[in-house]
Parts: structure tokens; sequence; C-alpha cells
């Protein structure tokens, strides 16, 4: 029998005029915030949103309500909220591979942060954990400095 499932997420924000973000856990400082119920980390969304789907436990929304109790709630939360539920299913990450789309902040400096920090939540070898970045080219709402977006697949194993 396969005990090896995948999974792929996606989550995309619109972003404002503002001082700082925070991207695969880490606080960027830039000149833009964005505009989220929670922190908005669309990179950390999109790899819980991965996750969830890989282990057949639906997709962020149905997993994280949109009330007052997950207002302004950090990413890291949520992560770690989704790996002691992956915990108690047996199941552990065998590796995750993200990409950022958007022009604005460049991650060049941070993505070996990001992957330390995401390692250490989903407790893994960071050279487990691949951040990566791209811009769309000028094009649609990452082009014009609308909105950030970020794309995640992961790769799940069932032990028992």
């Amino acid at each position: 029998m396969n005990n090896l499932r995948i999974g792929i997420g996606f989550d995309s924000h619109q972003i404002e005029n503002g001082d700082a973000m925070t991207l695969g856990g880490i606080k960027i400082s830039c000149n833009y915030k964005i505009i989220a119920h929670s922190d908005g980390d669309v990179i950390t969304h999109a790899i819980c949103d991965a996750l969830l789907g890989a282990a057949h436990l639906g997709d962020l929304g149905s997993f994280v309500p949109d009330d007052d109790s997950t207002k302004n709630l950090s990413s890291l939360v949520i992560l770690e909220n989704i790996m002691n539920k992956l915990a108690e299913l047996n199941m552990k990450v065998i590796n995750i591979d993200s990409t950022f789309v958007g022009n604005v902040p460049r991650l060049e400096p941070y993505k070996n942060k990001m992957e330390l920090k995401l390692a250490e939540v989903i407790d893994i070898d960071p050279d487990k954990v691949s951040c990566k970045a791209t811009t769309t080219d000028g094009m649609g709402p990452e082009g014009r400095n609308e909105g950030i977006s970020a794309y995640a697949s992961v790769l799940l194993e069932k032990t028992k």
C-alpha cells in the first residue's frame, strides 16, 4: 500500500502602503503591508493549505474560522495546529516546496531565514523546505503591486 500523499496549496492577499509584512514566518520591513484577517503570511498559508489537502482535511478556510478568535493570528500558530493534527493521524512531512509571487518585498535576503523558521515549526531538516520567489513581469495584481500570492507543494508520509 502506498503511504505517500501529495498536496498543493495556494494563497493570495491584497497589499497596501505600510511598513512591514510577515512571509514564511519572518517579519520583513518594506513599504507595504498585507490586508488580511490573520497576519496574511501567504507563504505559510499556502503550505498549510497543501498540508491539509495532502491529509484530506479540507482547506485552510475550513480549518481556521474567519472570526474574532483568529483576528491577527500568527500563521505559525496555524501551522503548529496543523502539525499537531498530522501527528494525531500518524503523518509526517517529507518535504515542502513553495513559491512566492510578487514584486515586493524582494525575498532573496530572507529565504534562508524563512526555511529555517518553517523547518523548526514543522520539525524537519531545513534542507527539506524550499522557499523560492518570482515576479510576474508586471502582469496581474502582483505585477501592479496590488497583491501577493504563493503556491506550495508538500509530500506527506502516513507512518502507521
